[in-house]
Order: C-alpha cells, then sequence, then structure tokens
C-alpha cells in the first residue's frame, strides 16, 4: 500500500474525449480510412473555427491545426500526439492500451452480420429470431426495423466496423430488466471465434419517426487482462470511474463509479469527485463525442460539444489542488466529415495539466503512455509498464 510505505497519495483525473482524434496514422487505410481522416482538425475546418480559449492556452492547437485555435506561444500543458500500438480502432483497444493492455489480435468483426450459429443461440436467449443482423448506425436501424419490433417483440441485433453485438430494444416493449438479462446471457454464449469485445444494450423509446435513445445503454465488455486498474487498486489507489469506464473494464479495480446521462453530467460528478475525494484515480470518459456527434456524423454537434466542454475547464481548474494532475485524451478517432458511419484510426490528443513543464513532445509510442504517466504520479514506476 501506498500509505504503508510512507508515501502520500494525489490526485489524477484521465478524461477521455471518446473518438477526438487528430490525424490519420500511417495504417489508416488498413482500416478502410483514407490519409484526410483528421476528426478535430476536420470539425474546426468545416464550422470556420472553433471557441476553444481554454484547450488554446493548454496547447492543442499545437497537437493539431485547427482552424480558430492558434498554436500556444508557450502551451500550459505537457503536449503531444499518441500513436496507437494495438489493432483495432475501437473503444475496448483504445482505453485497455492506455492502462498497458495492447491488443496483437484482432477482435472479430462482421461487416456482413453474424453467422448463422450465432443467430440461432441468440434466439435460444430471446425466444425469438432476431430484426436487422446488419452492420448499420444505430440510429437507422431503429428507424428501418423499429416499427416491426414494436409488433413482434423480436430484438433488433445490429453491429458495425468496431467488433461489437448491439441489441436495441423499445422500453416499452422490453422491459430493462429483460434487455440486459438478454445481453449478460449473449455475452456468455459470444466465446471464441466469436469472441466480440463488447456486447451493447441499446434500449429506445417513442414512436415510429420520432424514436430516440436513451441513457440506459449498457456495455458488457469481454473481460480484460490485468492492467493498470488493478495495480493501482493493489497499491491502494482508489480508482473512481465515471461514466462507461466501469463497464469497459468489467469493473477491474474500480473503487467507485456512476453512470451519467450526457458529457455535462459526466463532468458534473467529476467535479463532486474532486470536491469530495482527497486522493485516488478518477477516470471520465466523455461518450458524446462519439455516440452523438461522431457516428451520426454530425459536424456542428460535435463542434458544440467541443466548445462546451472547453466553457467547464475554468470550473474543473478551480477544484483542482497544486498537486493534483490531469491528462486529457482520446481513444481513436471518429471523423464526422468522413464516409460511413464507423471510427477512423488516428492519432489521439495527449495533454498533461499539473505540476508539470509546458512542452511539446511530438508524436509519443501508444496510448499506454497515459497509464505510465498515472503509475508515476503515484510512485509506481517499478510496476509501470
Amino acid at each position: 500500500m501506498l500509505q504503508e510505505r510512507g508515501v502520500p497519495m494525489g490526485r489524477f483525473v484521465t478524461i477521455v474525449l471518446d473518438s477526438a482524434g487528430v490525424g490519420a496514422l500511417p495504417d489508416a487505410s488498413d482500416y478502410q480510412d483514407g490519409p484526410a481522416a483528421n476528426t478535430l482538425g476536420n470539425v474546426a475546418r468545416r464550422v470556420g473555427g472553433l471557441a476553444l480559449p481554454n484547450f488554446g492556452r493548454y496547447g492543442l492547437g499545437n497537437v493539431v491545426q485547427l482552424s480558430g485555435v492558434p498554436p500556444a506561444a508557450s502551451p500550459r500543458a505537457r503536449i503531444g500526439r499518441l500513436r496507437e500500438r494495438s489493432k483495432g480502432k475501437d473503444t475496448i483497444t483504445g482505453h485497455w492500451e492506455m492502462t498497458g493492455i495492447i491488443t496483437q489480435t484482432p477482435f472479430p468483426t462482421y461487416p456482413h452480420g453474424f453467422p448463422a450459429e450465432v443467430l440461432a443461440r441468440f434466439a435460444a436467449v430471446t425466444g425469438k429470431e432476431a430484426l436487422g443482423n446488419v452492420a448499420a448506425s444505430g440510429t437507422q436501424i431503429i428507424e428501418e426495423f423499429g416499427p416491426l419490433h414494436i409488433t413482434t417483440g423480436r430484438p433488433i441485433l445490429y453491429t458495425s466496423a468496431d467488433s461489437v453485438f448491439q441489441i436495441a430494444a423499445h422500453e416499452d416493449v422490453v422491459p430493462l430488466a429483460t434487455l440486459y438479462d438478454w445481453c449478460e446471457r449473449a455475452r456468455e454464449l459470444l466465446v471464441p471465434p466469436h469472441n466480440v469485445n463488447r456486447v451493447i444494450a441499446r434500449p429506445f423509446v417513442g414512436s415510429p419517426g420520432a424514436f430516440a435513445r436513451t441513457a440506459n445503454r449498457r456495455d458488457y465488455a469481454t473481460e480484460p487482462p490485468p492492467g493498470m486498474l488493478d495495480r493501482l487498486a493493489a497499491c491502494g489507489v482508489p480508482v473512481h470511474a465515471v461514466g462507461k469506464i466501469c463497464d469497459i473494464f468489467c469493473g477491474h479495480g474500480v473503487a467507485s463509479s456512476v453512470r451519467v446521462q450526457d458529457n455535462r453530467d459526466a463532468m458534473e460528478r467529476t467535479f463532486e469527485l474532486l470536491a469530495g475525494t482527497s486522493e485516488g484515480f478518477i477516470f471520465v470518459n466523455l461518450n458524446d463525442f462519439d455516440s452523438k456527434y461522431g457516428h451520426r456524423r454530425d459536424v456542428r454537434g460535435y463542434a458544440q460539444a467541443l466548445e462546451d466542454l472547453d466553457a467547464l475547464l475554468p470550473q474543473l481548474e478551480g477544484l483542482l489542488r497544486s498537486t493534483d494532475e490531469v491528462i486529457f485524451t482520446a481513444d481513436h478517432g471518429c471523423d464526422p466529415t468522413a464516409p460511413g458511419s464507423d471510427h477512423t484510426r488516428e492519432y489521439v490528443p495527449f495533454i498533461h495539466l499539473g505540476p508539470v513543464r509546458g512542452e511539446n513532445l511530438g508524436i509519443i509510442e501508444g496510448l499506454d503512455y497515459v497509464g505510465r504517466t498515472v503509475e508515476a504520479s503515484f510512485n509506481l514506476q517499478e510496476k509501470a509498464i
């Protein structure tokens, strides 16, 4: 335990802007992405410039060329671009790599839908044949199959370019407890070679032509190998998860977790933790960037979400102690100006605030640099990878 070794414990916050990529990786073409993929850069260009004065002070404009956000002469933060080493461009792969878990073998994907044996086993779980079974945008597939789902009760099954098994159901047709049970049982049946990295419950409400997904989403991830969160917990560092972090890591090492409605709710829960927690690691996911704006190719929505987050940063800074540290980063890209509705294989930003000297680190190999930085802060260098 850190305290038993006489080492004072501080506070470290890592905030993941889910999908906030900053330029195509050299191997982007291997993932069906073009060299122009650049989530933040293209959003800024398309809307005619972003107003991000706080991120600008930190040095975001030095990390990626952003219309409206000039490079800072003296960035306040340690900044750079992280190059993913894992094989993939999805939430699990990105978050796991941050904690030192490198995915060398990609998780299986199903661009043409799931095979007959998987459908049969899932039908045995639900008692009904699934609708859909295609790679599609979540909002589009709900509009397409929602009316038939309401009349038949058959679950809507879909996937994407990511390794996901997504189950959509109307909350008035399939109770949430039933949908979650279906997902838990689907998680159990999806074993190699069909071990997708996430089963996702996608509840929705409304009527045909006006369906809306709710905040009652649940993610059922495959079990991760040991990583940074386990090491922190083993050394007595409390890990506080905000948003879908706990789901991504199946609760490994997590001392407390809170689900959130949206980005603002996630930041407010983070503020509450900073106001009421004297020590530990706070791990935050801001999912709106990805699910509401990236996948839906909503450029202006993405831009507004960035500006809304920037406006909250003074409040975050006001809650920090002089010894606290914060990292802003991302797990992958999801360029809303790119074709289709899938993630994009991109560099991600690294912005490190705290009692550190502002400097541009350039390109950094591996998202696990995030985890190594966190572990070093808690004096776990000997355990860091």
